[in-house]
């Protein structure tokens, strides 16, 4: 993860409920997740290596839903991923 990734994994960490949903896709493609297909407003992102998949949201207020970016934060954390290159 580069310095830009890690910062906005910092600020995900401090605080779920503030993210931009344009932040957590960025925080996605950092990590390596593809964004597989969207349906409706449902934009999907996987990973094969560890095999990881995601359904993320916009809110009506331009932010992510915190219990998506907490799942997203929970796999980073899980897999070692918050390493700076």
């Amino acid at each position: 993860m580069n310095k830009k990734c890690y910062g906005l994994y910092q600020r995900a960490k401090a605080n779920p409920k503030g993210l931009r949903f344009t932040e957590v896709m960025k925080l996605c493609k950092c990590i390596g997740l593809s964004c597989d297909r969207v349906k409706g407003s449902h934009f999907i992102y996987k990973k094969d290596d560890p095999f990881f998949l995601i359904s993320i949201q916009r809110m009506k207020d331009g932010t992510a839903k915190p219990y998506q970016v907490r799942q997203l934060l929970s796999y980073i954390d899980d897999n070692n991923l918050d390493r700076l290159e």
